[in-house]
């Protein structure tokens, strides 16, 4: 699965265990409404890396697999949701030029700046070879 949105937090890498390290960040989805989505999720092991060279504030799409678990305790049966991300880039990094082919073509219709100021949606795609890429 993949959804792009704006790099809002960055935590810092905690170790778990000797064998496990996890960083959690959140991105914000849907920022252009009136109800903007924060989203966490968890980067696990040699992944940890993949913030820093990202700063926060950065537009960014993230590479992700939905994992859920289930726990049983003297309260009862409760379910927990991981989203873990693998792949977390960047998106145009060459924002100033992509912006510039725009405000060319706008000159001739209003119509451009409508379409610049309502940004897609973000979309969640998954298919099979989401796991071609996983260590295991």
């Amino acid at each position: 699965m993949e959804t792009t949105g704006i790099l809002k937090v960055k935590s810092d890498i905690q170790k778990v265990s000797e064998k496990f390290s996890k960083r959690e960040f959140v991105i914000t989805t849907e920022s252009n409404t009136p109800y903007p989505q924060h989203v966490s999720f968890q980067l696990a092991n040699d992944k940890c890396a993949i913030l820093d060279t990202l700063k926060e504030g950065e537009e960014v799409k993230v590479v992700f697999n939905l994992k859920g678990r289930e726990w049983a305790g003297p309260e009862g049966t409760k379910y927990f949701n991981t989203l873990d991300a693998w792949k977390v880039e960047r998106v145009g990094a060459g924002s100033g030029s992509a912006a510039a082919p725009k405000a060319a073509t706008s000159t001739s219709t209003p119509a451009a700046p409508k379409a610049e100021a309502t940004p897609a949606a973000p979309v969640f795609h998954s298919s099979v070879d989401d796991n071609e890429d996983l260590p295991f």
